[in-house]
């Protein structure tokens, strides 16, 4: 998955990296896949999108019934890679990073009834025809409007940083939720929220239904945009996906809004 030229006399890594919109530390990393391996994330992929309580167990069987000898542990594999996990609870799987902070949950039985009131953040994969990217956005969850995105490579931090410092500069939340991800549990990120002021909520382990609105917005995205284009480069993919989410905010009426746009619903117009 070549994303610069490493030879262009003109345009040097650091330069190529924000042309793409991607960190310069993502440019480095070169994950070896070969086309089978694609072919069963691509896979992957949508069982998780149309079944996100499938385990890894369930999916082997189901790309076995179509004819993938594949074990469940390449499954599992595969799976941490695109950063994907069932949403069933699962007791004490993996423990957070000693020097991460894990948050409470503040959102049980509170009552969202103004835009800005709750925000949540995940990541998820988005396929490419050769390689793959990670997608991180920051959604208002009273009107659905997505506040901020933003595409990596890699799943450092990096990424995340840079999409929450585009969502403050537009509003500022009362609450942020995510999942005890590694990049929303990091010292970096929290203090970035504590800075502004801004409370931090983070679903339980295993539980990405603590976070629906943003498991919709993914079933959208990828309905809807991702899997009906075959992306041959980070920039296609990027225009693309800006493309869907402007049209999701600005055009796409919500059934649950009314049948209106978040947009309306956000800004208040």
């Amino acid at each position: 998955m070549e994303l610069v030229d490493r030879a262009d006399p003109d345009l040097s890594i650091s330069r190529q990296a924000q042309l793409l919109g991607v960190a310069r530390s993502s440019i480095y990393y070169q994950p070896k896949v070969d086309d089978y391996q694609l072919e069963l994330m691509k896979l992957i992929d949508e069982q998780y999108t149309k079944t996100p309580y499938f385990g890894s167990r369930k999916i082997a069987f189901i790309l076995g019934g179509r004819g993938y000898q594949v074990g469940r542990r390449r499954i599992q594999s595969l799976m941490r890679l695109m950063g994907l996990e069932a949403i069933y609870p699962k007791p004490n799987l993996s423990k957070p990073h000693p020097e991460h902070k894990v948050y409470p949950y503040l959102l049980r039985n509170l009552k969202i009834t103004r835009s800005n009131q709750v925000w949540g953040t995940d990541i998820t994969y988005i396929r490419m025809h050769k390689g793959w990217l990670y997608l991180v956005a920051f959604l208002d969850w009273f009107s659905r409007y997505v506040v901020s995105w933003e595409l990596s490579t890699s799943m450092e931090v990096d990424f995340c940083l840079t999409a929450i410092g585009k969502a403050l500069a537009v509003a500022t939340p009362e609450i942020v939720n995510s999942d005890q991800g590694s990049q929303f549990t990091s010292l970096i990120f929290l203090e970035k929220l504590q800075e502004a002021n801004v409370k931090s909520s983070m679903d339980g382990r295993g539980r990405a239904l603590d976070n629906i609105f943003t498991e919709r917005l993914w079933r959208s995205v990828k309905y809807e945009e991702v899997y009906l284009k075959d992306y041959q480069t980070v920039q296609e993919a990027k225009e693309s996906i800006n493309n869907y989410l402007t049209f999701y905010n600005q055009e796409r009426p919500h059934q649950s809004l009314g049948y209106k746009t978040p947009a309306k619903i956000y800004w208040g117009s």
